[in-house]
């Protein structure tokens, strides 16, 4: 007798999805006349080593012991499977289910990676929804999980590019001139409620929503395209409570409540560091409440790309962000522990990118860089870096999202990142290639930060810069800091369906000690320490499409 038989319980659990999976498949086999099935897919096997942490080791304020800054392994191996299917009635009607099997790192039981190979919950319904066209027009629909990614060229999304629950409009007016209006609500239904000090529990599931509402104007000339467009947002006070492991003294607290529920985050992002003025690093506390019901949100851009002047290519991306201020937190400031500040949740900002590029027979050459506004060194007025949802910058890859943004460990992802408070100027080699179906593509670019040095006295420890490393913000860099980023990446088209990707990060840290580490509190024992290392990481990835 089997394994599968001697345990009766997944036995059982196997023949109801035979079950299932027949039942499917007549049903397709039923309807095929009317529905034609067409199934994408991706498996993505890799090996990588590396250290993306920029510190080995931090100190306390306290002055503490040392705290190793990585625990995880060097080396990992995973995989990741991605399938999609579409079911199509006709050009005017279509429906889409997009699978994600993984992550899924090689030993790992709970992913399912161990031996036996039967972890739980790998399976994931990444984006559903559906296509349709209204009879006798040229309107266009797109409703359910999709994936939105607001206009941008040069260096990709620094607001929204991300997967989310959506209802997208499309029409065009000719070939020149189309319209796209976009309803978003990336956050619901996540609040547990509060109790008071009696213990009676208030408001579960109360405003704690946002909603996004966006138009954009696609316009094609010969030889240029813009897109201009604005998106409006309302964010409930609750929205972000307990988003991303906040605890009980996290996000919208109030004097006197407790909060219920379990911490809840997201896969794109960590929504209550990159909407609000508070950066994680900050010597403070949780937002306190605020009367306000909803706060406003609002974002612009206007992506130009110029393909006139052939081979050369100008791409020019211009971005502005502002999110309402909801409620103040307490932030102490280094040195003496009695000058205690309100500051402002509110964050406004922009950005500007731009990319040059001559393509070559051989390959192509280019220049690259952007300018984002930083903090002015006042919390009061809330901070001057540009909010951003889930951003997707990728001029880079590994700061940025600019190769197949997928490691054997999420340790090594490539960076999400939005810019905001950052400057940067880099040079490109793409897409170079000496043999046949072999290309490779080398960068360097240099970080600079826009944030005023003088942020640093709200800061906890010397190595709170590295707090926000791992969301959409990155590194909090001031005007002193910086960083070197070195990338190849080698593609080996082995097949028409198969790549071999070999790429190869490294990251010099060039942070100033002396503008982090200085004098602070706790009776003259310093503002912590840190000891900075290089990052770095080298991975193949193995890439079957179809």
């Amino acid at each position: 007798m089997s394994k599968e038989r001697n345990n009766p319980g997944r036995f059982k659990k196997q023949c109801m999805v035979a079950l299932l999976a027949a039942g499917l498949f007549l049903g397709a086999t039923g309807s095929a006349k009317a529905i034609d099935f067409k199934v994408a897919g991706e498996w993505l096997v890799g090996f990588g080593v590396g250290d993306s942490n920029l510190t080995k080791h931090t100190r306390d304020a306290q002055g503490g012991p040392k705290t190793k800054s990585n625990s995880n392994d060097d080396f990992a191996a995973g995989q990741r499977v991605r399938l999609q299917l579409d079911a199509v009635a006709s050009e005017a009607l279509s429906g889409t289910v997009f699978f994600e099997i993984g992550d899924q790192t090689w030993g790992k039981a709970d992913e399912g990676g161990a031996l036996g190979a039967d972890g739980n919950n790998v399976i994931k319904v990444k984006n559903a929804y559906i296509d349709w066209l209204v009879p006798q027009t040229d309107l266009r629909f797109r409703m359910g999980l999709q994936g939105v990614a607001l206009p941008n060229v040069a260096g990709g999304s620094a607001v929204m590019d991300a997967d989310a629950a959506a209802v997208v409009a499309n029409y065009r007016f000719n070939e020149h001139v189309g319209l796209t209006a976009l309803w978003m609500r990336p956050v619901n239904d996540n609040f547990g409620g509060w109790e008071d000090n009696n213990g009676n529990a208030r408001e579960s599931n109360y405003l704690d929503n946002i909603d996004l509402f966006a138009l954009s104007l696609p316009l094609k000339f010969d030889g240029i395209e813009l897109t201009p467009w604005a998106m409006y947002g309302m964010m409930g006070k609750n929205a972000l409570n307990g988003n991303d492991g906040a605890d009980e003294n996290g996000i919208w607290r109030d004097d006197g409540k407790t909060y219920l529920g379990d911490p809840w985050g997201t896969s794109d992002g960590n929504l209550s560091y990159t909407l609000t003025g508070r950066y994680p690093g900050f010597n403070g506390t949780g937002l306190g409440g605020t009367s306000k019901a909803y706060g406003s949100m609002f974002w612009a851009g206007l992506p130009i790309a110029i393909t006139a002047l052939d081979p050369w290519n100008f791409e020019l991306d211009l971005n502005y962000g502002y999110v309402e201020a909801m409620g103040r937190y307490d932030v102490m400031k280094r040195g003496n522990p009695s000058d205690i500040k309100r500051g402002s949740s509110e964050r406004q900002g922009w950005l500007a990118k731009a990319l040059i590029e001559y393509k070559m027979d051989w390959g192509t050459p280019g220049i690259f860089g952007w300018y984002a506004s930083g903090d002015d060194g006042n919390v009061k007025n809330g901070s001057e870096r540009m909010p951003s949802l889930s951003a997707s910058g990728n001029f880079t890859s590994f700061m940025g999202d600019g190769n197949l943004a997928w490691a054997p460990n999420g340790e090594w992802y490539d960076r999400d990142l939005s810019y905001a408070g950052t400057w940067g100027i880099g040079l490109q080699l793409r897409d170079m290639s000496f043999v046949e179906d072999l290309k490779h593509t080398f960068r360097v670019a240099y970080w600079g930060g826009t944030n005023a040095p003088s942020m640093v006295k709200y800061m906890a420890n010397a190595s709170s810069w590295s707090d926000g490393y791992g969301t959409n913000d990155g590194p909090y860099l001031t005007t002193n800091d910086g960083l070197l980023e070195f990338n190849l990446v080698n593609s080996w088209q082995i097949y028409e369906n198969l790549e071999a990707n070999l790429e190869l990060g490294y990251i010099v840290n060039m942070m100033d000690k002396d503008t982090w580490e200085k004098d602070g509190y706790y009776g003259g024992a310093g503002n912590g320490a840190f000891e900075k290392q290089d990052a770095w990481k080298a991975q193949l990835v193995f890439a079957y499409t179809f």
